[in-house]
């Protein structure tokens, strides 16, 4: 038998095949490569053995092991169905102040409600709660309605100006489309209410506040009330604090009491269970400043 050609620049063997003046060197497998394949195989046989594996029509090998995915998988989801079914019962049927004083509770809602939330109601109110011009900030301790648990989940429940016939309902009036007041009485009652809040106001702002003073006694004061402080059973602002849904410089405070205000929210009872509804109410609760 003929020995076979060197390949004379690479030192190697050839195969003696030869394509176009191209010769096909014996160049072994390495080495590294035959032991990968013996382990993977050697895994492979083992796991055959051990694991499910191989299909038979209707069923399968089930492997020494005894291993079921999707016996795993149905008890993981029985158990923590089981689990929400204690916290939905609780959240249902609890005072929320207990649960807000219970860690445990409050552990299961900052852990559920901020996907609850960010789903509902963070499209207006925003994801970190703060609101925007137009939608209150949630974090700020005001509330029109009033801020405990129970009056924060009735709200949630029957939403303001919505199609519930539960709803909490409130308009403020277009003053000055209306003709009720002029443009000088607007001016002036909204220099008298920023002065209220605290802002800095113009010498020539000051200047109207006594008059400003009268015209909201005669139209303002029997929502908000003679102190400017509000009235959560209709749903009136406290004018005297830094808090503003539709912002509180000159030119928004003018707009306001010109072209009144309507706000509305959506009436989650039949969107939300009870449970989801009280949830946000902790949750929210939990993220007011001063809580």
């Amino acid at each position: 038998m003929d020995e076979p050609e060197h390949d004379v620049p690479s030192g190697q063997k050839t195969t003696g095949h030869e394509w176009n003046g191209i010769k096909e060197l014996d160049t072994p497998i390495p080495k590294v490569v035959l032991a990968f394949l013996a382990i993977g195989t050697i895994f492979s046989v083992i796991y055959w053995v051990l694991a499910p594996a191989w299909p038979l029509g209707v069923s399968y090998t089930r492997g020494l092991l005894g291993l079921n995915d999707r016996q795993e998988v149905t008890q993981q989801v029985a158990a923590a169905q089981a689990d929400r079914a204690i916290w939905t019962r609780r959240l249902t049927t609890e005072p929320l102040a207990t649960l807000r004083a219970d860690p445990a509770a409050m552990a299961y809602v900052d852990e559920v409600a901020p996907t609850l939330f960010a789903d509902n109601c963070a499209a207006c109110h925003g994801a970190d709660l703060r609101g925007g011009p137009g939608f209150p900030n949630l974090t700020a301790p005001a509330r029109l309605w009033g801020g405990d648990l129970d009056t924060v989940a009735e709200t949630i429940r029957v939403g303001i100006n919505a199609d519930d016939p539960e709803t909490r309902r409130s308009q403020m009036s277009a003053f000055g489309t209306f003709g009720t007041l002029d443009r000088d009485q607007i001016q002036a009652v909204s220099a008298y209410i920023r002065s209220r809040s605290g802002q800095s106001l113009t010498a020539a702002e000051r200047e109207r506040i006594p008059s400003g003073a009268e015209v909201f006694a005669t139209t303002c004061a029997s929502c908000h009330g003679v102190d400017g402080r509000g009235d959560v059973t209709v749903g009136a602002p406290d004018l005297t604090d830094s808090v503003w849904i539709y912002g509180g410089d000159a030119a928004t405070v003018y707009e306001t009491i010109h072209s009144g205000r309507q706000g509305h929210m959506p009436a989650w009872e039949g969107r939300l269970s009870p449970a989801d509804i009280r949830m946000l109410a902790l949750y929210v609760d939990a993220h007011t400043e001063g809580r």
